[in-house]
């Protein structure tokens, strides 16, 4: 009796922590979209600032967050996806794996900041790219790599090891029955990962601070080693540093209320290829 009253009061310490923080959520999306959604207009979404970004739109923010996040999954997703590959598949356990396994596991604990600073070391100075999108998107590709190679690692580990087996006891080889038999049921998961940390790459402002990220651009950037802007920062300068807070506090709802949207888009979309993957291994 005693161990059944414990179970109901602790799925119900559950339940109400599970509202409380949809509450809490719920309030937030609704402040920023009822004080942004007034903003939204094509006008804001495909005209540059003007007027010292007190008018016009957000159209470059938008474009720089597109380029550098471009720039992310192509750094970031294949080196993620084939160093998970290697962890789960091809590593031998032992005090180097479990090494190489836990510093994973702590870099996707540092700070956003250290990468950016990293990035300013390794991407502006040594390798002479400069602030710029190329430096930037680069810095973002470290921030994710961890966290896609773990959910691509976790996502490798649900496919039973009978899958693999099978394959080889019919004479396959070691990367033909992973490429059958184990990446096509991985792949919902690794890829649901990967959306998710480039929704949290996103969303930074930090790193892209100090490697390319600009206050205000007049025009949009011509190649990879321009300066940009960037949604982010873009509103970290509306919200805390323009000469005329008050006046533009409705244009940094919009910019709010749009990079939450893209964020969303991108976590949906997570879900729906989740989904689409699933149906498919179904049929």
């Amino acid at each position: 009796m005693n161990k059944k009253l414990t179970e109901k009061i602790g799925f119900l310490l559950l339940y109400l922590a599970a509202i409380l923080v949809l509450i809490f959520l719920g309030i937030i999306l609704l402040d920023v979209f009822s004080k942004g959604i007034g903003v939204l207009s094509w006008k804001f979404l495909s005209q540059p600032p003007r007027q010292g970004m007190t008018e016009g739109g957000i159209f470059p923010a938008i474009l720089g967050t597109f380029l550098v996040s471009l720039i992310t999954v192509v750094f970031a997703v294949p080196l993620g996806m084939f160093a998970a590959i290697y962890l789960n598949e091809y590593a031998r356990p032992g005090k180097m794996t479990r090494l190489i396994r836990l510093a994973i596991r702590n870099l996707s604990g540092v700070p956003s900041i250290v990468y950016g600073l990293f990035g300013v070391v390794l991407f502006v100075q040594m390798m002479k790219f400069g602030t710029s999108i190329l430096s930037a998107g680069l810095t973002l590709g470290l921030l994710t790599l961890p966290w896609t190679i773990t959910a691509c690692e976790e996502a490798l580990k649900t496919v039973p090891k009978a899958y693999r087996e099978g394959a080889l006891a019919l004479g396959a080889t070691k990367w033909h029955s992973i490429r059958t038999n184990v990446l096509p049921y991985a792949i919902p998961g690794m890829l649901t990962g990967v959306i998710l940390g480039l929704a949290r790459a996103a969303g930074e402002t930090a790193p892209i601070l100090f490697t390319g990220a600009a206050f205000f651009i007049p025009h949009l950037p011509g190649s990879l080693f321009d300066q940009f802007m960037a949604l982010p920062y873009h509103l970290y300068i509306l919200a805390t540093q323009h000469h005329a807070i008050e006046k533009v506090r409705p244009i940094a709802y919009g910019t709010a209320l749009v990079l939450l949207g893209l964020i969303l888009l991108l976590s949906f979309s997570a879900i729906w290829v989740r989904y689409r993957y699933r149906q498919k291994m179904r049929g």
